[in-house]
C-alpha cells in the first residue's frame, strides 16, 4: 500500500471522515422533497458522495505513486461534484443554503486535503531519490 507517506492513523482518520461525509449526504438525500428534479439531483449527489469514500479507500491500496495520484484525483473530482449538486439543490430552492453550510464546508475541506495529498505525492515523485553507495 502506498499513501504519500501517511501513517496508519491518518489514513484511518480520513477513511472515517469520508465515510461520515457520505452518511451525512445520505441523510440529506433522504430528507429531500419528492419530485423529478429532486430525484435527479439526489441520485447524482448520492453517487458522487459514495464514490468519495470508495475511491479514497482504493487510493489507500494504490500500488505506486502514480496510481495513488490518479485515484486521489478521482476522489477530488467526486468531492467537487458533490459541491456542484449541492449548489444546484440550493439554487433550485429545494434546500435552504443554511441547511447545507456545514456539509459544503466539509466537502471543501476534503477537497483541500485531497489536493494537498496529490501535491505532496507529486513533489516526492519529482524530487531526486538518494543514490546508494556501492
Amino acid at each position: 500500500m502506498w499513501t504519500a507517506g501517511w501513517g496508519m492513523q491518518e489514513r484511518e482518520d480520513l477513511n472515517d471522515r469520508t465515510k461520515a461525509y457520505t452518511k451525512r449526504v445520505m441523510r440529506l438525500v433522504d430528507s429531500l422533497p419528492q419530485g423529478r428534479t429532486a430525484e435527479a439531483l439526489s441520485k447524482q449527489l448520492l453517487h458522487s458522495a459514495t464514490s468519495v469514500g470508495a475511491h479514497y479507500r482504493s487510493a489507500c491500496r494504490a500500488n505506486s505513486t502514480d496510481d495513488f495520484i490518479a485515484k486521489m484525483g478521482i476522489v477530488e473530482a467526486d468531492a467537487n461534484d458533490c459541491l456542484y449538486w449541492m449548489e444546484l439543490l440550493v439554487e433550485s430552492g429545494l434546500v435552504a443554503e443554511k441547511k447545507l453550510t456545514s456539509l459544503i464546508e466539509e466537502g471543501n475541506a476534503l477537497i483541500a486535503i485531497t489536493t494537498a495529498s496529490i501535491n505532496t505525492a507529486r513533489q516526492r515523485t519529482a524530487s531526486p531519490q538518494p543514490t546508494q553507495n556501492r
